[in-house]
């Protein structure tokens, strides 16, 4: 932390323990950039519980004080369902004694990282910087979720290990037809309707080219916004669904692939619908007729000191079969494995935290059903890619869905894989039939029996601390509890998820 200059009054930031020079310097280069491109407003956007982004547009000139002193915003937009109902009642006595600093809907502090400062691609003028909230006393937020992935990196750099992430997201987009559902005011409603759309190509043509040509235009805004911000976009694919698609990204570390997944999913949205499309990062989107989404999140653990892959063998372990994980595997990848299956009926919640996902597991549709893992099997909810020799070795968790919250999704994995890790956990052979082992652990079946899940396991409520299990579900029980009441299970799936996420 530098020095505050004699008689000068110390920053929130110094407050903070933020202003190491690094951060002093990137934020010389920020402010230099701001001037040189001449924005006119900048955008300072925190990623909430549901993976939305939020903020302030603060003009050019109130960007240095800002990172400096924070910007503030209302507490309750941490305490919100997916329909954006705040669910605790923090005007009541006792309202919000589960989080102390959030009772009378309390002011927080966003306070900007000017190292991420993007230019963005779809609206002329405007910058864009990452946040984290912090409460008045300098303390962070405990509930926010980019802090829970920040301390579980902790927790493996503790170990001297790091994690590398790459992504496959599935997502929908759509030509949109006619607004007037959505904006017009007799209709408005909370959440309100989407608009009416079309599909960009018919499906059930998984790859193939003749789609790509009458998608391209779409295709081309996604890779456009994508270059633009920065991310490391290495294809784009015509899904099986009807007008779905995919798009992979290059590993890199955790953390950056999570806000790479926060600003992708969330900026392609909005450059799409200038254009005149609706991106849907929904599971299942609310037609007769689609195919699921998932987010299938490859994952591997790397020793800080040399980045050498801590999954890959050089060579297999003599009399292993290519069924035991230690003929792929190191030790310590197969004590991660283990530890994923170990924990994944309480992590599956964090990796399909809508309602509208778990109907993706079905048999026979490249999702899982059962906790299993396999070699190289698009079946399994665990695939273990790579072999002995392959700098590229990593375990594929294929549980997402393109709606989760990616610091959560990561910081489940962290801490269920070290707990295999830990204590020596031993995974199971791999199997042959994802589908037909009928004495295989089911997954959670829907959002009740997930929450249920991950309130049971003992070693994910410690890890990610009680307190936030406890705040999670309460949000999550509140969505479950509206859709249970709702009397159009379809209209609510429209209007919660289809319109929003």
């Amino acid at each position: 932390m530098t020095q505050t200059p004699i008689g000068t009054k110390p920053s929130f930031a110094d407050l903070c323990g933020l202003n190491a020079p690094q951060r002093l310097a990137a934020q010389t280069r920020c402010l230099a950039q701001i001037r040189e491109q001449g924005l006119k407003q900048v955008r300072f956007v925190w990623c909430d519980l549901h993976g939305t982004t939020r903020g302030k547009t603060l003009m050019a000139h109130a960007v240095a004080a800002a990172l400096q002193n924070g910007v503030g915003m209302v507490s309750t937009l941490m305490l919100k369902d997916t329909s954006d109902r705040t669910v605790y009642k923090v005007f009541e006595p006792g309202g919000a004694d589960e989080l102390p600093g959030f009772a009378c809907a309390s002011n927080l502090l966003l306070m900007g990282d000017p190292a991420s400062l993007k230019v963005l691609p779809w609206q002329p003028d405007t910058g864009w910087i990452q946040c984290q909230p912090w409460f008045d006393n300098a303390t962070a937020v405990v509930f926010d979720s980019r802090h829970v992935l920040q301390q579980a990196l902790g927790r493996l750099a503790d170990m001297g290990l790091g994690m590398v992430c790459g992504l496959e997201v599935e997502f929908h987009i759509y030509r949109i037809q006619d607004t007037r559902p959505q904006l017009d005011p007799d209709l408005a409603g909370w959440p309100g309707l989407p608009p009416e759309v079309q599909m960009i190509h018919p499906g059930y043509n998984l790859h193939s080219e003749t789609c790509l040509d009458m998608s391209d235009e779409a295709l081309t805004l996604v890779r456009d916004t994508a270059q633009a911000l920065g991310l490391p976009l290495q294809s784009l694919e015509i899904e099986l669904g009807p007008s779905q698609v995919e798009a992979v990204f290059d590993a890199t570390d955790a953390l950056t692939a999570a806000d790479n997944m926060v600003l992708f999913r969330n900026g392609v949205r909005q450059a799409l619908r200038q254009k005149g499309y609706h991106a849907t990062f929904m599971c299942r989107p609310p037609f007769p007729n689609i195919m699921s989404s998932g987010w299938h999140l490859h994952q591997s653990l790397v020793h800080l000191d040399g980045g050498k892959n801590a999954f890959m063998r050089d060579a297999p372990q003599p009399g292993t079969t290519t069924q035991e994980a230690l003929h792929t595997l190191t030790d310590l990848g197969s004590h991660y494995l283990a530890g994923l299956l170990e924990h994944a009926k309480g992590m599956v919640v964090l990796c399909t935290p809508t309602l509208n996902g778990f109907g993706r597991f079905r048999p026979n549709a490249l999702a899982p059903q059962a906790v299993l893992w396999g070699k190289d099997n698009r079946g399994a909810m665990l695939r273990v890619v790579g072999q002995a020799g392959d700098k590229a070795t990593r375990i594929e968790n294929r549980l997402g869905e393109p709606a989760a919250n990616p610091y959560l999704y990561m910081a489940s994995q962290i801490y269920a894989g070290l707990d295999g890790v830990v204590h020596e956990l031993t995974p199971p052979p791999a199997t042959d039939t994802p589908y037909g082992n009928a004495n295989a652990e089911q997954i959670p079946g829907d959002l009740e029996q997930a929450l249920a899940a991950l309130k049971a396991d003992t070693v994910l409520n410690t890890a990610l601390g009680p307190d936030f299990v406890r705040y999670f579900c309460r949000c999550k029980q509140s969505e479950l509890e509206r859709y249970t009441a709702a009397a159009d299970k379809d209209d609510f799936q429209r209007r919660e998820y289809f319109s929003r996420i």
